[in-house]
């Protein structure tokens, strides 16, 4: 299910590669986890292979705010979506196969 939810999320952005707000919302990789860790103290909490030339990242704080970030192979990251509330307890309840 998790796996559905993940794919109509990618199909969706994807659908809308030039949507102006986040096309603003690129840099470097590591300026972005930069800033992401001063602004809001985020760090990464979850990486994800997207497909060959993209990466989705989760960086979280200890406040409940969140960002997930697309990174190419070109070490470009662009804000997908971020947040507030991020319950971090369901991701240590949930048991992924073959771990």
């Amino acid at each position: 299910m998790t796996r559905l939810v993940a794919t109509l999320f990618f199909a969706a952005v994807s659908a809308f590669p030039a949507v102006p707000a986040l096309a603003e919302q690129c840099a470097a990789r590591a300026d972005m986890v930069k800033a992401l860790g001063e602004k809001f103290h985020e760090s990464e909490a979850a990486r994800g292979l997207v497909n060959p030339s993209l990466i989705l990242e989760i960086f979280v704080s200890d406040r409940g705010t969140w960002t997930i970030l697309a990174t190419d192979t070109h070490g470009q990251s662009c804000v997908i979506t971020a947040g507030e509330g991020w319950d971090g307890s369901l991701m240590a309840a949930a048991a992924l196969p073959g771990t």
